[in-house]
């Protein structure tokens, strides 16, 4: 029988591995303001970061930078990540055509500039602008610039347009891809008859993104262009339209609902282990003018990292004389004519690629301080931070933000992953019936130079329940008995010796576990016990000849889909909660399969006619055996009366269920 090492263990510290260091945003690190790529609505103050606060004045155009002017809506426009950067788009001639009239004169600062009124149909006459955030909305103008005259004479601050109609829409996205129609869902003004140079329409209150002006036709345009309502004629298209805008203006009350900080891709130095990422930060509120701290506020942070061991997560590419790409420096690629047609030669922009074989992807999104990162090790790392609010009048100010590192234990640390009865799968993977306990290998090596100080522990993440089998240590490979041993969602090992250059034995854990997941990856680390240097990720790859699977990725298999609940039992038939300790609460054992992530779970009660009578929430669950409690009371705290009921579990996923009922007896 093994002994049990607790999930957090207090060891003495050697004074030789306290290497824990950290690099910080804010307080006593780098300013946020000479760190930041790219931010969006963000309020530098006092040393901190916090949305900034709308005032119902302000046009919120003048302080968004980085416009981006395209001639359609898109996810795929080279260099566009949706909500960093604001967009202005129209059918606007971008290859060759005057620049001007892509709007950039609309929204910049200058109310001398605008866009010369053309002769083109009234249906193509729209702009369309992405504020990039969603912002409080409380109105939207033009108005026409602020001197000048058209060719025929007329003064332009005179040259109203005679018609037109605005819509807003809100923070969805489906219809990015056709075109941008469905983005304006609402129309908050349709004028037929206009004579003001100034105009601002103001709307309730609200989270908007996505604003569209739109030309309409008005009598002024008809007698103009001779246009015949009743034989459906265009009339005369040589003649330029009426009504010459000099600039657009936004208008918001408050914080939007979120706002945008990127950091600079950060050198450190040095290849480094990173730990947890924390930050300090207060929960605000305006209150008749004042600001006051409010930790009940609606507010939080989700933070992204991605770490790297170069400078850049971007590739670049040039074409070849024969069409191909390869690759260049970026200094390189920005001297090269960018493509504006599909002949791919010498001397044009090829394709812009992310180096996944240095750079991590961006981690999932913080939204806690003080938890682990698990990326894997690298020299250089980049945030991505979003504060967001679903309060007009409230925020979080973040004063600081930081990321635990430490050198390196080991080089690097490969792993492989494969069932015990099959460690060199055919199909070059490992597959495993769902549900079902399975036996695996999972074969470990360590690469290290001179200076790193080597582990002696490891954690394997399996996310279910899993049982220790073996050790085994050396080469030629031989059982060895563990220090300690932890079991739990993972299993956690300290090794009966130290991994190092001068002793680098290979490794090999033989466990039982099992898969709820039609693809899980059994991600882990390498850590000193005797210390507080931080863990270190393994990576997958070739670990050594006796297991061939170059992977820490297992899929679940099967004949037929499982259903998301699986081997629904009860503890008892009958509930009789009467205190007298004996079948007074009732236990739901289950195992859940194929979810996303963790998921609302509720008790749903039925009587026998079908209809529900209580519905009890019994908190987020994730794949994996689970298991609930029921005490006899709805969710008022009344015990049900006795009878038969039928019970079932509601997840809420986005895919359709069948219930599965189970009868149970209530008695006294």
């Amino acid at each position: 029988m093994h002994s049990v090492w607790p999930l957090i263990i207090v060891l003495a510290v050697a004074p030789s591995h306290a290497q824990v260091a950290k690099w910080q945003l804010g307080g006593s690190g780098a300013a946020w303001s000479q760190r930041d790529s790219l931010h969006v609505l963000v309020d530098f103050a006092d040393g901190a970061i916090q949305p900034r606060y709308l005032q119902p004045q302000q046009n919120v155009i003048h302080l968004l930078d980085n416009w981006q002017f395209w001639r359609t809506p898109s996810l795929h426009n080279l260099g566009y990540v949706d909500g960093q950067k604001p967009r202005f788009w129209n059918r606007w001639n971008g290859v060759g055509g005057d620049p001007t009239q892509s709007g950039v004169f609309l929204v910049d600062r200058d109310s001398t500039t605008y866009n010369a009124p053309t002769s083109q149909s009234i249906a193509n006459t729209f702009f369309s602008m992405d504020t990039a955030v969603p912002i409080p909305g409380v109105g939207f103008g033009f108005f026409t610039p602020s001197r000048g005259f058209r060719s025929d004479g007329t003064p332009l601050p005179l040259d109203t347009t005679p018609a037109f109609d605005v819509s807003i829409g809100s923070d969805s996205e489906p219809a990015v891809h056709r075109g941008g129609r469905d983005l304006f869902e609402q129309v908050i003004a349709n004028v037929g008859a206009n004579f003001d140079p100034v105009v601002r329409i103001d709307f309730p209150r609200q989270y908007v993104r996505f604003f569209r002006w739109r030309r309409q036709t008005s009598l002024a345009d008809e007698e103009a262009l001779n246009i015949c309502r009743d034989c459906g004629g265009q009339g005369n298209q040589a003649i330029a339209l009426k009504g010459s805008i000099g600039g657009f203006e936004v208008f918001g009350q408050g914080i939007p609902q979120r706002v945008v900080y990127l950091s600079q891709v950060v050198a450190l130095g040095q290849v480094v282990n990173f730990g947890r990422l924390h930050w300090a930060g207060t929960r605000l509120r305006l209150v008749d003018g004042a600001v006051v701290a409010d930790p009940d506020a609606p507010v939080w942070l989700k933070a992204r990292v991605r770490v790297g061991r170069d400078d850049s997560p971007a590739t670049y590419h040039e074409y070849t004389n024969i069409g191909r790409e390869k690759e260049v420096s970026r200094t390189h690629y920005e001297t090269l004519t960018a493509q504006l047609n599909r002949d791919p030669r010498p001397g044009i922009r090829a394709s812009i690629g992310y180096d996944s074989a240095n750079w991590s992807f961006w981690s999932v999104p913080f939204s806690e301080s003080g938890q682990l990162v698990r990326l894997r090790s690298g020299s250089h790392l980049q945030v991505d931070l979003s504060l967001e609010s679903r309060d007009f009048d409230a925020w979080l100010r973040i004063d600081s933000l930081w990321i635990e590192t430490a050198p390196l234990l080991a080089a690097e640390v490969f792993a492989e992953v494969a069932r015990r009865d099959d460690p060199q799968p055919k199909r070059g993977f490992t597959e495993v019936p769902l549900g079902q306990q399975t036996e695996f290998v999972y074969q470990v090596r360590a690469a290290f130079d001179d200076d790193a100080p080597g582990f002696d522990a490891l954690r394997i993440h399996t996310g279910s329940r899993t049982a220790f089998r073996s050790l085994e240590m050396g080469t030629p490979l031989a059982p060895v008995i563990p220090a300690a041993v932890a079991e739990d969602d993972g299993l956690t090992l300290q090794l009966p010796q130290r991994v190092t250059l001068a002793n680098n034995a290979p490794i090999r854990v033989t466990f039982a576990t099992a898969v709820f997941e039609f693809a899980s990856t059994f991600t882990g680390e390498i850590f000193a016990a005797d210390s507080q240097s931080l863990p270190q990720p393994i990576l997958a790859g070739d670990a050594g000849a006796a297991v061939s699977t170059n992977s820490l990725r297992v899929l679940g298999a099967g004949d037929a889909t499982p259903g998301f609940i699986q081997a629904l039992a009860l503890s008892t038939p009958v509930l009789t909660p009467n205190g007298d300790g004996v079948h007074d609460r009732l236990e739901l054992r289950y195992s859940l399969f194929r979810l996303p992530g963790a998921v609302p779970v509720a008790l749903e009660v039925y009587a026998l006619d079908g209809r529900r009578l209580a519905r009890l929430d019994k908190g987020l669950q994730d794949s994996g055996p689970q298991a609930i409690t029921w005490d006899g009371r709805d969710s008022t705290g009344q015990l049900f009366p006795p009878g038969l009921y039928l019970l079932s579990l509601a997840l809420q996923t986005q895919s359709a269920q069948a219930k599965q009922l189970l009868a149970l007896s209530v008695a006294y």
